[in-house]
């Protein structure tokens, strides 16, 4: 069965620079800390297809992900869609990105539709658990990374 997650975070920032943030792929490794490298690949427009590299994953015996993604932005509602080119262990992933002012800041959420391979190393269950703690990490961290420049 597809698995599915939303999850959302607050940053004391101004909208307009939690999304220029958000949207400079070539700085993700230096605002995410699961990426090594982002490398862009190709652009039109607002659409942006770039190839990102992680870390060595723990969970996975140190195992380093690479996979192409294309996202296109929509400045004037600051929406982003997202999907994998090549998918690795995904059989897809779809990543929709909202943000809105809220609370003297921006609210940021990611809602995301995936589901495995069936020759993966974790299935859907696993994989959702997986993505969900990544994903809180990882907002957490952003969350922090850019609160520390707005102030």
């Amino acid at each position: 069965m597809p698995a599915h997650t939303d999850n959302e975070v607050v940053i004391n920032a101004p909208l307009e620079v939690v999304w220029e943030k958000m949207n400079d792929v070539e700085n993700w490794p230096s605002l995410f800390s699961e990426y090594a490298k982002a490398e862009i690949l190709e652009r039109e427009g607002n659409t942006v297809r770039f190839r990102l590299t992680t870390h060595p994953d723990p969970e996975y015996d140190g195992q380093i992900w690479t996979w192409v993604s294309e996202r296109t932005v929509d400045p004037e509602a600051h929406t982003v869609k997202a999907h994998r080119i090549e998918t690795g262990p995904f059989d897809h992933m779809n990543i929709e990105w909202y943000f809105e002012p809220a609370d003297g800041g921006t609210k940021m959420r990611w809602v995301q539709d995936f589901a495995m391979k069936p020759e993966a190393p974790a299935d859907d269950q696993h994989a959702q658990e997986y993505v969900n703690r990544n994903t809180l990490e990882q907002m957490r961290v952003i969350k922090e990374r850019l609160e520390g420049d707005a102030a």
